[in-house]
């Protein structure tokens, strides 16, 4: 059997994507899905196979953006003063910015789902922490951070994200929520024992 296209299959998934930020996943059919977005039922199971591969594959493609911007940034050139400070605002700035809560509201409800048993749900859990510490634990290494508190600081910096997120979603609180943020990220940058050092080593070059 052919395999289906690249292209078309990637096209066909980020109007499924669009579809659904706007409509939300409860009671949702292949069959209306498809009307909806202007295709066939045939071809949704052509390429993603059933219901559970193709809302996989929407989870996968709603945090594989996120997750591409935290790997550059932990692979960038962080020896800029402020540089690893300000590219961290401006990711949390896109991720609170009204275009990207349709998708953020859409990941909620299916890791929600996902949590109540739907069959259909399950294999989206397998994706929703492991492959993002690695990427957050190289950007705490980077700064300083010895092995262990970097993937303990990892874990902790996706739980209050993704906290911070649904407190966003419910309360509509940009503010608020972005000043928790950037608090969050002082309490981090106090503990890298690697700023304190470049600090140093700055002051000396100066009164030298």
């Amino acid at each position: 059997m052919a395999r289906p296209r690249t292209d078309a299959r990637a096209q066909l998934l980020a109007e499924v994507v669009d579809h659904l930020a706007r409509t939300g996943v409860a009671g949702l059919s292949l069959r209306d899905l498809a009307a909806s977005i202007g295709t066939s039922h045939r071809m949704l199971v052509y390429h993603f196979g059933s219901k559970a591969g193709l809302l996989a594959e929407v989870v996968r493609h709603v945090e594989a953006d996120q997750r591409a911007q935290l790997e550059a940034l932990a692979a960038s050139n962080t020896s800029t003063d402020g540089g690893t400070s300000q590219r961290i605002r401006a990711m949390w700035a896109r991720w609170v910015d009204p275009a990207m809560q349709a998708q953020e509201r859409l990941f909620f409800e299916m890791v929600g789902m996902a949590l109540q048993g739907d069959p259909a749900m399950q294999p989206l859990l397998d994706d929703l922490i492991l492959p993002w510490l690695e990427p957050m634990t190289a950007l705490r290494r980077a700064a300083g951070v010895d092995e262990a508190d970097a993937r303990s600081d990892a874990r902790l910096a996706l739980a209050v994200t993704r906290g911070l997120l649904l407190d966003l979603l419910a309360t509509g609180d940009v503010a608020a929520t972005t000043l928790a943020f950037e608090r969050f990220g002082q309490l981090l940058r106090a503990a890298e024992p690697a700023r304190a050092t470049r600090s140093g080593q700055r002051d000396r070059k100066r009164s030298s």
